[in-house]
């Protein structure tokens, strides 16, 4: 895909991997960067940045487990400044526990964001797509997406969905000319698991490296965009010998209560 003098559209661009991705895609001569998060504070400071590299922002302070509000808004947005030529779904929330001791209010906040909102902003986006008959979609899953992580129960299994969801959208959407390809990270030091207990061994990548390599893949027209050496060796790993990654896995787990301590200690918790 050629990105030069077309618009944008980047979720979760308020910090971390999806405002590296804004700011990476306004160096790389995008004429228009439409921006979603849910604080207008830090994207009008992404907008700053933006601007300054000489390309034109456009601020939307959504919520997108708000449809009707994100519905509006996009409608109003494809009216006033026309097509837009890619969409990065790169909003998401993580929480990390033990499943045994997962709330599910955090459960419930992941997929919210991670799956909902990526839907409901995707049908939006994608339809006006199939129209106009050309589009870009990229939507950021994750490793975890492929190799569940532990602790990481409930984010591992929205990124899952993503992948699925983004198979089954690449068919359907391909006689539209609309393509839809994935992103997948491996750790990636960002505010929001910056406090989280890190695997041992995996060193993290930044998030101006994933946006170089979402970059490239758009380049490429790659359908997935893994990130890292170890990314890619976890990959490879896993589908040559995925009794291995699992080992490894658990191994390089961060210390967690074991579930019959905590069952003994929280018996009216189940």
């Amino acid at each position: 895909m050629h990105i030069q003098g077309k618009t944008a559209l980047v979720t979760g661009a308020s910090r971390g991997i999806g405002r590296a991705i804004a700011l990476e895609l306004a160096r790389q001569g995008m004429q228009r960067i439409v921006l979603i998060a849910r604080s207008y504070p830090a994207l009008a400071e992404v907008a700053a940045e933006v601007e300054a590299l000489g390309v034109e922002a456009v601020l939307l302070p959504l919520d997108l487990t708000q449809s009707q509000q994100v519905s509006i808004a996009i409608a109003r947005v494809w009216k006033r400044y026309g097509p837009i030529h890619l969409l990065v779904n790169c909003a998401g929330v993580a929480h990390q526990a033990p499943f045994l001791r997962s709330q599910l209010s955090q459960v419930q906040a992941e997929i919210d964001t991670n799956l909902l909102g990526l839907y409901g902003v995707t049908r939006l986006v994608a339809r006006r797509m199939a129209v106009q008959r050309q589009g870009k979609i990229v939507n950021v899953s994750s490793l975890m997406g492929k190799i569940a992580a532990p602790t990481m129960a409930t984010y591992s299994a929205t990124k899952f969905a993503i992948l699925g969801f983004t198979q089954a959208l690449r068919c359907e959407l391909a006689d539209y000319n609309v393509q839809v390809s994935a992103l997948l990270p491996t750790l990636t030091d960002t505010d929001m698991v910056r406090d989280f207990d890190w695997f041992r061994g995996v060193a993290p990548v930044s998030s101006q490296q994933v946006a170089r390599a979402l970059v490239r893949g758009l380049r490429q027209n790659s359908t997935e965009i893994v990130v890292g050496w170890q990314g890619h060796l976890a990959v490879w790993c896993d589908r040559v010998a995925p009794w291995l990654t699992e080992k490894v896995l658990r191994l390089a787990a961060p210390p967690r209560l074991k579930a019959d301590r905590y069952l003994e200690l929280h018996p009216t918790k189940l």
